[in-house]
């Protein structure tokens, strides 16, 4: 049996416009907006075209299926990780991570589809292309170019999906963080009991310590020595 050849909404011809009826934008836009608002499991194209007071031809001109909406979603969610031209490489790799770690916070729902759904949209292109050429132009060469790209990706991602998980949680426990830490605390405090290097470090923790303050400066640590590390390569 032959490979089903691989498709993507960037690969077809896109059709022309039309005098009346809704753009592909005013779809696009609908359907980040419906996203987050009600979650992925939400969007439907019948849900979609209520909400958009159409009906399902009018979203099928623009898109086939709904894969081909989520490829059009999953690009305008890169479409804020704009990197400046010609920039050096520590400020492109910096202008990524922080972007595309807000547009995500921004689109929860999107951290399920990153890896998943292929980022084939001009935006995301126009990010790795620039990222791209930060490196070389900084001296990397040959495959380290693209262990730059990955290690940078790789722990913007690694860092953020897990936080944007736990913020979900905390939005659906519809506790405060102050409330969940009060909760959590003693139970941690206990389990933590013969593990003394934990037990040391949780107890180190002073009464108005902030888990979002602490997730943000983790955040910018983690992406300097990760930067740093990268420096050395060039020397």
């Amino acid at each position: 049996m032959s490979a089903k050849p691989f498709s993507s909404v960037w690969t077809r011809e896109r059709k022309g416009g039309r005098e009346q009826g809704l753009s592909r934008d005013q779809i696009v836009r609908a359907a980040v907006e419906l996203l987050d608002a009600e979650g992925l499991d939400a969007l439907s194209m019948r849900k979609l075209g209520a909400r958009l007071g159409a009906g399902a031809t009018s979203l099928y001109w623009h898109v086939a299926n709904k894969d081909e909406l989520i490829e059009l979603v999953m690009d305008e969610v890169y479409a804020t990780v704009v990197l400046p031209e010609e920039a050096d490489w520590r400020e492109a790799a910096s202008v990524f991570a922080y972007a595309m770690r807000q547009a995500v916070f921004d689109h929860p729902w999107s951290a399920s589809l990153i890896g998943v759904v292929p980022g084939l949209g001009p935006n995301a292109l126009t990010a790795a292309d620039r990222l791209m050429g930060a490196f070389v132009r900084a001296g990397f060469e040959g495959i380290d170019v693209d262990y730059a790209m990955t290690a940078v990706v790789s722990y913007t991602l690694g860092a953020t999906i897990p936080e944007v998980a736990w913020l979900s949680s905390l939005k659906a426990s519809g506790k405060s963080v102050s409330e969940l830490q009060a909760a959590v605390d003693p139970v941690v405090m206990k389990l933590s009991a013969d593990r003394p290097n934990l037990l040391e470090r949780y107890r180190s923790y002073a009464k108005d310590y902030d888990p979002l303050v602490a997730r943000r400066l983790a955040f910018e640590f983690g992406l300097t020595a990760l930067l740093d590390g990268l420096g050395t390569r060039l020397h």
